[in-house]
């Protein structure tokens, strides 16, 4: 029997095993909408802006493993989906993202809403595809979901005219195969790079194992932690690693870089080698690079050989995914104990001990993240958008289980927590998901507020309200001589009534006393449940390695005024 393009796409997305897409509908895309009405088996979530759509398809790839699958239409929903496109790009999320174009005839020639969509992706997407005959939707469906979840993941557009999905018909076939020729990603490693690595990795008297984001997408966290123990190796996660080594693992040291662990960062200082394991060494992580981890060689696995010897100079280059590699090279490396380097990190954080909330009776919101960490025992999904109170998370909150921390780490997208949290929980729907958020990138995207209560999507949101843009005051504090133009709000909405008004539950915090209260409440009501906490206005995150500077340029403590 012939189908429409628009049915095809339905009939591929059930072959790729997908049951849930995010989106919003518009004319160029509405014949899909047409034939999704026709397919129980497809949950449509409705969301209340594309960028919502693209960052919860991204909140729930994170969270499940899946691939994320959002769709929109062409023009302003297509352009609106590039921030949360962009952000997966960054951190390498396996998302296909479907857009309506206008018809074929119509291309090229200024019609309602068309937008050259795979042109403006081209820089965000690590592939994308203008579909112009019926036959070849589901071969480059296919591809699309092979390109997104092989090798490095990312993002997928795949932009299909609205003439196809509506009025064109063919026979349904679904290929066997993907050859795609040229794109072949590695598994195993070269044995001689895997053989260098053990090597090095033998004779280190300082090693220290550096997690990214790859241990989580290759699930290697078992044999990472197998790594650490077999050879007594101190582990620093990245921001988006953090998940990837247990929190309360007494060879984690925590995150280091800009505002990480001051002990993690000087043990990198004074480490021999970096075992650096799926991460990228961004800026945030350097600082200066010329004065990053000066006394260290370097082994650097990545499945993405353009990563290797990108920011920093590696001594051993090892590319192939690394569950793989690590199955490869945990043979070679001899058992060890490294007491004199053990010993000397924990002296490390005798003189810079973990951080600490300091006795006040303001409401700090490191003591607001603390005890919701303890409320959870560190088995809840948090997902963060960008600034002070993601810090702040990735500093005071524990994570026990893979894929716990989910957080836009290389774009820093405000708003990414409201819907990406969403996502989460229609992925993960036994797992308790918490939405942190500042009071400015809350704003961003609240509107989608509607979706978790038109869909049923219980996440709790934690709204860390100082009043401002934190992280931008904060550089204005320390950096522009205390200069807050444009970062003060004087008119945020009442957030409580803000959640009355879509019908769900709203509490406001303002004393330590009512915070442990308001956590229990949430947790224990049915439903989204929202949580203003106004919380200390200036407090600043500390500690802060100013950008582009070293170590040895921490600031530990408040900076005082002129610095530069």
């Amino acid at each position: 029997m012939e189908l429409t393009g628009a049915e095809i796409v339905c009939e591929s997305l059930l072959k790729e095993g997908v049951d849930v897409l995010f989106g919003l509908p518009g004319g160029a895309v509405l014949p899909l909408y047409g034939a999704l009405s026709k397919y129980p088996q497809l949950r449509h979530i409705l969301v209340r802006h594309e960028q919502a759509a693209v960052m919860a398809a991204d909140g729930y790839a994170r969270a499940t493993g899946k691939v994320g699958v959002c769709s929109a239409t062409s023009g302003p929903g297509a352009t609106n989906l590039v921030t949360g496109i962009a952000s997966a790009q960054m951190d390498s999320i396996p998302i296909v993202a479907i857009t309506g174009q206008v018809p074929r005839a119509a291309i090229g020639r200024d019609a309602f809403q068309e937008t050259d969509v795979t042109g403006i992706m081209l820089p965000v997407t690590k592939h994308n595809y203008l579909v112009m005959n019926v036959e070849d939707i589901a071969p480059t469906i296919k591809e699309a979901f092979h390109i997104a979840r092989t090798g490095r993941p990312g993002p997928v557009l795949v932009d299909i005219p609205k003439d196809l999905l509506l009025d064109e018909r063919t026979e349904f076939i679904w290929p066997d195969s993907v050859n795609i020729p040229g794109y072949n990603p590695p598994e195993k490693a070269d044995p001689e790079q895997v053989a260098l690595a053990a090597k090095l990795i033998n004779e280190a008297e300082r090693p220290i194992i550096f997690t990214g984001h790859g241990v989580l997408i290759s699930h290697a966290y078992a044999q990472v932690r197998e790594l650490a123990e077999k050879a007594q190796i101190p582990v620093v996660p990245t921001l988006l690693g953090i998940s990837s080594f247990p929190t309360n693992h007494y060879l984690n040291l925590g995150m280091s870089g800009m505002h990480g662990m001051a002990s993690s960062s000087l043990a990198i200082d004074q480490a021999d080698l970096l075992i650096s394991l799926g991460m990228r060494f961004d800026d945030r992580i350097t600082g200066r690079v010329r004065d990053f981890a000066p006394n260290a060689k370097i082994v650097h696995v990545d499945i993405d050989a353009s990563e290797i010897n990108k920011n920093v100079k590696v001594t051993a280059p090892v590319v192939g995914d690394l569950k793989y590699v690590l199955d490869q090279l945990l043979p070679l490396v001899e058992p060890n104990v490294h007491l004199d380097w053990l010993h000397q990190v924990d002296s490390l954080r005798a003189e810079h001990p973990p951080l600490q909330i300091r006795e006040t009776d303001e409401l700090l919101p490191q003591f607001v993240l603390k005890q919701l960490s303890d409320a959870t025992k560190g088995e809840s999904i948090v997902v963060t958008g960008v600034g002070q109170h993601q810090m702040w998370a990735a500093q005071f909150c524990s994570f026990h289980e893979p894929n716990t921390l989910i957080t836009s780490g290389g774009l820093g997208s405000m708003g990414f927590e409201v819907p990406a949290a969403l996502g989460a929980k229609v992925g993960r729907p036994e797992k308790t998901v918490w939405s942190i958020a500042g009071d400015g990138g809350f704003q961003m995207t609240m509107c989608d507020l509607a979706t978790a209560v038109e869909s049923k999507i219980d996440v709790k949101f934690a709204i860390l309200n100082n009043g401002s843009l934190g992280m931008v005051r904060q550089w204005q504090n320390i950096f522009y001589e205390e200069d807050y133009f444009a970062t003060i709000y004087s008119g945020n909405p009442d957030f409580v009534k803000l959640a009355e008004a879509y019908g769900i539950t709203g509490i406001r915090v303002t004393e330590k006393d009512q915070v442990n209260a308001a956590i229990q409440q949430a947790m224990e009501t049915p439903g989204p449940v929202i949580i203003d906490f106004v919380v200390k206005e200036d407090e600043n995150v500390y500690p802060m390695i100013p950008a582009g500077e070293s170590v040895h340029e921490m600031l530990e403590e408040p900076s005082p005024k002129g610095i530069s």
